[in-house]
């Protein structure tokens, strides 16, 4: 079906969507549609960001309400804030020429609001799974009587530990309703998501499973983690059209790498947990309009985000899971769009790598860093561009006339040259950041170190990796690898680090207990190397090596 009349949909609905300039359904629109709307059933839907899954899934909801009944009909489960508001406004302009009602529900805005909202009669719901459990804990929600639920980002909100969340929100909706999840990965918690909550499923997949956009090309850089910085500043100054979104695992590291940016000079902002509601909102707007170009951000902060025609995603550092890497790299390369996803890699990373491109059956290029010459050419270029096809203020001409004949003792070429150096009169200097694959300072073997913390003392590798650092005074890059078990945990470091590691864990202990970090080999038994303070001493006794 290439368009949307002959897929069934209400008159009315059909009517917004080509005022909306809608004409050829996408991959999963054109699959999911005409199904949902013959005869509504369960649905599986694997497809990725940006690919038009909520008209998918709310066209359908619009043609099957009952638009003379004001109680709630459909619930819609999003991750995050702004996924929530994003759907809510697309619903909206679908259901122009409808009367309903549409709320939003999700935490950082007054929940009595959001529920006099609901009270006033809501068709659709489309909520956070923290605020939508709040209310209902709170009886400010009925939703036993929808006729739909739909899961959006499915992944992702497992991803963000909302595993129990969802599933008592499921367990307070009627067994006759629809269940339409759509997701990017397919991890074991969604599957059972699938399998407990769904009636014989109908499978869709956009794309192939696990697999990336082909608009996508995957660059990947290996750099010092002293170097990485600088790195990213080069790559920016090779793109003068830049317009970027750069991942970092920490919300230190994402505010400290935006707060250099904006020093050295470049538009950027920060996203991260630490923001206000106010804050977050203004940054969004901020790079929705471009006034600032660079967004960096954490994972869990940016989830949700949908922003068109994304340049490049650049990894500060590789994700661990192949799931994320994915999911950074599909905000880019989107529709017709080309996009680049950049990867700073050490040699420690090499089976990341693999196991990414094996996975999602792509090639990451590793790529030699643009020289100072390749870096000012490029951006002379895109500067000469701007002037050729600026627009003439004919209101200068008044000014003009009086001023034109001051150049006249130059030539074109050296006019040229003035606009240039007033324009670029700081010489870009690059260093040799470019780190040879295989050499050998490259190839140095991390030291694996063994901790007495672990999941049983709230840690996970995110919260053990920032106190790392901090209690070490380490750059985020330098710990890395970080494996969280019940009641220990490992993490790498370059040997460099290694009497740092050794010296500086002596005085802290959790909970009245000493915390001993020990080196371990591959197989993960320990060396003669221990390092809990208590044992210092009995090592000065009996001089035994510790295995």
């Amino acid at each position: 079906m290439n368009d949307f009349s002959s897929m069934g949909l209400n008159e009315p609905i059909v009517s917004a969507i080509k005022k909306l300039g809608f004409k050829k359904p996408t991959e999963v629109q054109q699959k999911s549609i005409p199904l949902l709307i013959e005869k509504p059933k369960d649905i599986v839907s694997l497809a990725q960001t940006g690919t038009g899954k909520t008209a998918a899934f709310g066209l359908p909801i619009l043609h099957h309400l009952n638009i003379n009944s004001k109680t709630t009909q459909a619930l819609i489960i999003a991750p995050t804030r702004e996924l929530c508001l994003q759907i809510t406004s697309e619903l909206k302009k679908y259901s122009v020429n409808l009367k309903l009602n549409i709320v939003p529900v999700y935490g950082g805005s007054s929940i009595q609001e959001q529920s006099k909202s609901i009270r006033r009669g809501a068709e659709i719901i489309v909520a956070t799974p923290g605020r939508i459990l709040d209310m209902l804990k709170r009886k400010y929600v009925n939703i036993s009587k929808i006729k739909f639920c739909v899961l959006d980002e499915a992944d992702e909100m497992l991803n963000m530990g909302f595993y129990k969340d969802i599933k008592q929100i499921l367990s307070n909706t009627p067994d006759s309703k629809k269940t339409w999840l759509f997701s990017a990965t397919m991890p074991n918690e969604v599957s059972k998501i699938a399998e407990k909550f769904m009636k014989n499923p109908y499978r869709i997949t956009v794309g192939e499973k696990n697999s990336t956009s082909t608009n996508v090309k995957h660059k990947s850089f290996f750099v010092n983690s002293r170097n990485r910085y600088n790195v990213l500043k080069l790559l920016i100054d090779s793109s003068p059209e830049i317009y970027a979104i750069i991942f970092c695992r920490t919300r230190r590291e994402t505010q400290k790498i935006c707060e250099n940016l904006v020093e050295d000079g470049y538009n950027s902002g920060a996203l991260h947990g630490d923001l206000s509601q106010n804050q977050r909102d203004l940054v969004m707007k901020s790079f929705r309009t471009k006034q600032i170009k660079i967004l960096v951000a954490t994972d869990v902060a940016s989830r949700g985000i949908d922003v068109e025609n994304i340049t490049h995603i650049i990894h500060y550092k590789i994700p661990d899971e192949v799931e994320i890497y994915n999911h950074r790299s599909g905000r880019t390369g989107r529709a017709s769009n080309t996009g680049l996803s950049i990867a700073f890699i050490s040699s420690s990373d090499k089976q990341k790598i693999k196991r990414i491109e094996n996975r999602l059956k792509i090639k990451i290029e590793n790529s030699q860093l643009p020289d100072s010459k390749t870096i000012i050419n490029s951006q002379i270029n895109n500067y000469l561009k701007k002037i050729k096809e600026a627009k003439i203020n004919s209101e200068l001409e008044t000014y003009f006339s009086s001023s034109e004949n001051m150049l006249d003792e130059f030539s074109k070429s050296e006019l040229l040259l003035k606009i240039l150096s007033l324009k670029f009169d700081k010489k870009i200097v690059s260093p040799e950041l470019n780190i040879e694959k295989n050499s050998k300072k490259n190839n140095e073997k991390d030291v694996r170190y063994k901790i007495n913390l672990g999941i049983k003392d709230y840690y996970n590798w995110q919260n053990l990796k920032d106190f790392l650092t901090e209690i070490y005074s380490l750059h985020p890059g330098d710990i890395y690898n970080v494996d969280v078990q019940q009641s220990k945990s490992f993490f790498n470091s370059k040997p460099a680090h290694k009497k740092l590691i050794i010296e500086g864990i002596k005085n802290f202990d959790f909970n009245g207990r000493k915390i001993s970090v020990t080196i371990t080999n591959k197989r993960g038994q320990k060396d003669e190397s221990s390092f809990s303070h208590r044992d210092q001493k009995k090592k000065r006794k009996s001089k035994k090596k510790y295995y």
